[in-house]
């Protein structure tokens, strides 16, 4: 019996890999897919997720049906027309070869094409989503746009969908043409002969069927062309100028309605067969979308509207200052002229005593460091590089206030202790609020704290009045594992006490159940970790916390908006919330002009990196339509719609109409502490820099355009961020916590005439009445100064800080004592009649443990600077030894951070003073000296002396009364460090 060789098994295992593998990718799409419905299920935003997911996948479906069917036909149908002979052997032979060698896949490759094709145009489809939602759950906006008398909504929300469908419709009818007409081709309908191209009837049909639909759609598409001339933002000024209503509209028209009737003749040739019409139609159709389109608009520009522009345009002009200023808010500003002086008089702060006493001297963007040696405790806390401005009422009075959060730092975990139990069951959360007074420091300039310390404790509550643990913040780890059953041991890391580290188990519903093996088997595979599976530190009642960033929270609970770049915490109603500002926006409003949001919001916070930039969209329509709130300690989020009366938002309560609360719901708590978003006040102050202007011959001038000023305080040329702070406006009866930026002439080829043109702020304040916000929130002030008063800009103001003999002599001789001088804000204030200048001076040591501490406050008012240890003490020197208010550290005068002498005699402050001085100086030519002979034991020692003798000048200078003159400082060149010239 003959023996051969066993079956190969090859044949089963390459189908059983193949199905494994789907199998396998299947699962982990099944994981992710359904970990985000636990996710959204357990905040309570299962509705976002169905819905979007559903829309997608509606869309998708259709735009893959469409496109498949499309393609599937033109290649079924020009197969089926195939002719059985071809008259010329070579082609016949070639076409034969063709064939034979597609013929063992062609049943695939027909249905396989196709559904390539509807793959692409599917996902493409599903991207646009939010156009569709928005079409078909639109809202009227009530305003007619001034071409064709449509409402708004039409170019927001139906133009832009029908223009997707056009779009799409034209994609599918040319690929499933060029589909069609290959397949012909291939089968012998469309030959190549020498005396032109043979077509067979079935084939000439086919092609008039194709191109009448494609010119059906071009006519379509040519007639919305006219409506989307007006969100054109090409020319000079947005919108559908003179060229464009009269050129460009009407041949879009007369194109529109050519395409139309080339349409009917590739009908009427399919029919009759005769192709002399349509082809003549078609040429001219090509010929006449050159002229009209092209050549005609181009003469009407360049000969009839350059020559006359300023007279022509202005029309046009109007109505894009008009809808601009509309769109984005501007439209109910107010603006006030302001005739600031540059005379200090003495008393001359005494109306503006509230704003003088909240002056803010603590720079949010500088004592972080302050923040993390004072009040970090150990090194898996950390507090973010910038802080937050807000503001609380303390003894029955609002206090503004710096505000942070002590979040939980795991990187840096001992070495030792860092493994997957630690990171993501052991160290889960940070703890606590700290905030310090924004208008007081100590006498040895750290901030005053008004919460701080473990357990937490303060003006703001403790721990049996408000819940200070952060699981979810800013710096939160990717996920953490938290939860137990009564009575199980507790794990977390919770709080240092005198005691040692106290455990903590979370007692909140924060994330997804993920006791269950099902459940950790799906965690596994999202996170890619076996731990999460084996982990004792995983038990049936384990819930786990991930997406933990409040912005990135908001986002994907409303994915409809843009989030604010600063997510800022607040202690309401028992709990740390965040509070995040969200966005409804659009680029299809007519006549408004566009922004950039990553360049509009771009200063020198977001490129330093201390502020989150917004993505490089394009708007031109913007509103706060949502307030969000996001519990620090169990996630949950709230959104709250801010702006009801937005079109936007309204269409979007319509598609997710359980996901958003009305602000009426608002507690009382949350209510006084929202504010006026940063990213809506920087977009809207760069377009108010030209949109300030509503006449349209000084529109077209621009002589009167301005530009925000670059901060003075860092080295590149970027802008100056807006500031908030507590300020009374001239035109209101007591101060509000305000947004505040400024102007300059416009910047050309990066120069400026650095004065001052103009003051904005909005109101911020929206009052603490649950669910009633104050008619005030919101409102826009412009102070105007008129061109002929020369006020210094914030740039002048710097300069002439730094140009100052006795500021410069002083700010060097701190310098020398191995420590930075760092320039805080520069606050810009409407008070006295004119325009104050603030800016707080920092010290800070060389060292990793060093931090900055208020030292120096300069002040400025016209050409008068003022420079002394506390901001009351400044103010007097600049206004004739009286300012007339005093302001919020007027209790530091006088007093020195280390053995103070009560009522000592200016005579003898000053002696004191000019002895430290001279030790300075004596110490500082003795470390040159030193230098010079390479003895760095000697060099040390002088720098330990200066050191000791800028400590007794600065103590004896606070004993100095304010309006005392300054003695002078050393003049003595800065000492270099030893390794300079090396």
């Amino acid at each position: 019996m003959p023996t051969g060789r066993p079956p190969s098994s090859r044949g089963t295992l390459t189908p059983t890999l193949v199905v494994v593998a789907l199998v396998v990718v299947g699962f982990i799409f099944f994981a992710n897919v359904w970990t985000d419905v636990l996710w959204y299920r357990q905040l309570g935003f299962i509705e976002v997720f169905i819905t979007e997911n559903l829309s997608r996948a509606g869309i998708f479906a259709g735009g893959f049906a469409t496109m498949f069917l499309a393609v599937y036909f033109a290649i079924r149908i020009a197969y089926n027309a195939r002719p059985v002979y071809a008259p010329d052997s070579e082609i016949r032979d070639n076409l034969n070869r063709y064939q034979a060698q597609l013929e063992p896949v062609r049943r695939v490759v027909m249905v396989g094409l196709p559904v390539l094709f509807g793959l692409f145009a599917g996902s493409a489809a599903a991207s646009q989503w939010q156009k569709v939602l928005l079409f078909f759950n639109q809202e009227p906006f009530g305003q007619a746009d001034p071409e064709f008398g449509l409402d708004i909504s039409f170019y927001v929300m139906t133009l832009p969908f029908l223009g997707f469908i056009t779009g799409f419709l034209l994609s599918v009818v040319v690929i499933a043409g060029i589909a069609g007409i290959l397949t012909h081709y291939l089968y012998g309908s469309i030959r190549l002969m020498e005396r032109g191209v043979f077509t067979s009837r079935a084939a000439q049909i086919h092609i008039a069927v194709t191109g009448a639909a494609f010119l059906v759609l071009l006519g379509i598409n040519f007639w919305l062309d006219r409506y989307a001339a007006l969100q054109g933002n090409n020319g000079r000024w947005a919108g559908a100028l003179y060229t464009d209503v009269n050129a460009v509209i009407p041949t879009k028209a007369i194109l529109a309605v050519a395409a139309v009737l080339v349409a009917i003749l590739f009908v009427v040739a399919a029919v009759i067969g005769r192709w002399r019409l349509p082809m003549i139609g078609t040429a001219m159709l090509v010929i006449t979308s050159i002229l009209a389109g092209g050549v005609y608009p181009w003469v009407i520009q360049q000969f009839q509207v350059r020559p006359s522009e300023e007279t022509l345009e202005k029309q046009f002009i109007q109505r894009n200052i008009d809808n601009t200023r509309k769109a984005y808010g501007l439209d109910t500003i107010q603006v006030d002229r302001y005739d600031a002086t540059n005379t200090a008089t003495t008393g001359a702060l005494a109306p503006d005593a509230q704003t003088t006493a909240n002056i803010r001297l603590l720079d949010p963007n500088l004592i972080s460091d302050a923040f993390s040696q004072l009040e970090q405790y150990r090194p898996y806390y950390q507090f973010p590089e910038a802080l937050n401005v807000d503001r609380y009422e303390v003894d029955g009075k609002i206090q503004d206030t710096v505000i942070a959060v002590r979040e939980l730092n795991p990187d840096n975990v001992a070495t030792n202790q860092q493994g997957w139990l630690n990171e993501h069951v052991v160290y889960t959360h940070g703890y606590g609020v700290v905030a310090a007074k924004g208008n007081k420091f100590t006498v040895d300039g750290k901030p005053e704290f008004l919460q701080s310390g473990i357990p937490s404790t303060g003006v703001l509550g403790d721990d049996s009045t408000y819940e200070p643990r952060i699981y979810f913040g800013e710096f939160s780890p990717d996920y953490s594992i938290v939860g137990a059953p009564e009575g199980a041991p507790k794990r977390e890391q919770d709080r240092p006490s005198g005691e040692g580290e106290t455990q903590y188990t979370f007692q909140g519903d924060g994330g997804p159940n993920v006791g269950t093996f099902f459940n950790k088997v799906l965690y596994a595979i999202k996170f890619q970790s076996s731990d999460l599976l084996l982990s004792d530190g995983v038990n049936p009642e384990s819930q786990i916390l991930y997406d933990r960033n409040p912005r990135e929270r908001v986002e994907k609970v409303a994915p409809y908006l843009t989030v604010d770049g600063n997510a800022y915490p607040a202690v309401v109603d028992g709990r740390v919330k965040w509070i995040v500002d969200g966005y409804t926006t659009t680029q299809f409003y007519p006549y408004s002009q566009q922004q950039q949001l990553s360049d509009a919001t771009a200063d020198s916070q977001t490129t330093s990196g201390r502020a989150v930039a917004l993505p490089n969209s394009t708007v031109n329509y913007i509103r706060n339509s949502v307030k969000a709130t996001v519990d620090a300690y169990d996630g949950s989020v709230t959104l709250y719609a801010w702006d009801d009366q937005d079109p936007l938002l309204k269409s979007w309560q319509k598609v997710f109409p359980a996901s958003l609360k009305p602000y009426s719901e608002m507690s009382g708590a949350v209510m006084s502490h929202v504010r006026y978003p940063e990213d809506l006040f920087k977009v809207q102050r760069e377009l108010l820099g030209r949109y300030h202007v509503t006449d349209p011959s000084s529109f077209y001038k621009t002589n009167d355009a301005w530009s925000v000023p670059a901060d003075p305080t860092v080295d590149t040329d970027v802008k100056q961020p807006p500031f908030y702070m507590s300020l009374q406006m001239p035109d209101q009866d007591k101060p509000a916590f305000q947004l505040t930026s400024s102007y300059i002439p416009q910047i050309v080829n990066g120069t400026a005439r650095n004065v001052l043109y103009g003051f904005l702020a909005a109101d911020s304040d929206a009052g603490n009445e649950a669910g009633v916000k104050a008619e005030s929130y919101g409102k826009l002030r412009l102070l105007q100064i008129p061109p002929e008063i020369q006020v210094p800009g914030p740039g002048q103001a710097q300069n002439k800080f730094n140009s100052d003999p006795t500021v410069s002599q002083a700010l060097n001789l701190l310098r020398q004592g191995a420590s930075d001088v760092l320039s805080g804000n520069l606050l810009t204030l409407p008070v006295g009649g004119g325009i104050l200048y603030v800016q707080p001076v920092y010290l800070k040591s060389t060292g990793e443990t060093s931090y900055p501490t208020l030292q120096r406050v300069l002040v400025a008012f016209g050409d008068k600077v003022g420079f002394a240890p506390t901001l009351d003490a400044a103010l007097k020197q600049l206004f004739g030894g009286d300012s007339g208010a005093a302001a919020g550290d007027s209790d530091n005068n006088g007093q020195a951070p280390a053995d103070p002498v009560p009522g000592a005699p200016a005579a003898d402050a000053k002696a004191e003073l000019k002895a430290a001085l001279d030790e300075a100086n004596k110490a500082i030519k003795d470390g040159q000296a030193a230098l010079a002979a390479a003895d760095f034991a000697a060099y040390g020692e002088a720098q330990k002396k200066l050191a000791a003798a800028l400590q007794k000048a600065v103590s004896a200078e606070a004993k100095i009364p304010a309006a005392a003159p300054e003695a002078p400082a050393p003049t003595a060149e800065p000492t270099p460090s030893p390794t300079e010239g090396n």
